[in-house]
């Protein structure tokens, strides 16, 4: 992973090279500018530090800097909730972050499990640090992959979107699913600045994966939340479906992620088929 000064640097400029002075609401100049967004003097003016504070900070030199400051940047910077959340991850002091720092091999709570079963008729699986497929119902694993088929190291949602040739072929939108996925594994990353294994990921997905370093390098991050999803199975079609992400109690580096889908629709009645067609065959026991 990348030095954490510099993740700080490039996070605030990209952040900042993306805002207009228009947008911002600062009066015109006048005059050619030098930079695509704002300059460093102006996210300072209007988060009310000094420009010296904020060029330190930027470089990844000021020392933890309060809750106020960090909400005034976020507020300069017309900052989303995930992006909030990745700026105070950056810029908490080094004991906090290194507090959650994961230390012990995640596992899923019996009634988390539970839940996956709950919803037998659609897709539900959760996810854990670095998008780590922790558990999965059948029908997750026939509408993406048979994560429980492979070794356990490489049970990844990350993984699997950018890596597999099949999920290219059955994931609609792949471009912006795996976009996002890219912004989700950067937000845990800046969460856990000492866990090593994001690091191993980014780097296998950077090798591996051409599209990967420049989503990266965007620093664009997210925490999923709702939204659709469309895949296309081999045997049954086109799936849609509305998902609805929950962070578990307790352990906020798990979400439950389920795959709704609207009653008596095409998905619905697809997914009836899917189901009758890999139920796995009932125990015939013996005969005589």
């Amino acid at each position: 992973m990348e030095d954490r000064s510099r993740e700080i640097a490039d996070f605030l400029r990209t952040r900042r090279a993306r805002i207009t002075p228009a947008r911002a609401g600062l009066p015109a100049e006048g005059r050619a500018r030098r930079v695509p967004g704002l300059r460093r003097d102006e996210v300072a003016r209007l988060a009310g530090v000094s420009t010296e504070y904020y060029t330190r900070l930027e470089q990844g030199r000021a020392h933890h800097p309060s809750p106020e400051v960090v909400e005034a940047l976020a507020r300069a910077l017309r900052l989303d909730t995930s992006e909030r959340e990745h700026l105070t991850d950056l810029l908490a002091r080094p004991g906090a972050a290194a507090r959650r720092t994961p230390s012990t091999p995640q596992r899923v709570r019996p009634g988390l499990h539970l839940m996956l079963h709950t919803p037998a008729h659609v897709p539900a699986f959760v996810l854990g640090r670095r998008t780590d497929v922790l558990a999965a119902n059948r029908l997750a694993r026939e509408v993406l992959t048979d994560f429980d088929a492979l070794p356990a190291a490489r049970r990844n949602l990350a993984r699997y979107y950018l890596l597999d040739p099949e999920a290219r072929e059955r994931v609609g939108d792949w471009d912006r699913v795996a976009a996002e996925t890219v912004a989700v594994l950067r937000l845990d990353a800046g969460r856990h600045p000492h866990d090593r294994q994001p690091a191993d990921l980014v780097g296998e997905l950077t090798l591996a994966c051409p599209e990967f370093s420049g989503w990266w390098n965007d620093h664009r991050v997210l925490r999923r939340t709702h939204g659709t999803k469309t895949y296309h199975h081999p045997l049954v079609g086109e799936l849609t479906f509305a998902y609805e992400s929950f962070q578990s109690p307790g352990d906020t580096d798990q979400t439950l992620c389920v795959y709704n889908v609207e009653p008596d629709s095409d998905t619905a009645r697809n997914l009836e088929l899917l189901t009758s067609w890999t139920a796995p065959a009932p125990d015939a026991g013996f005969t005589a």
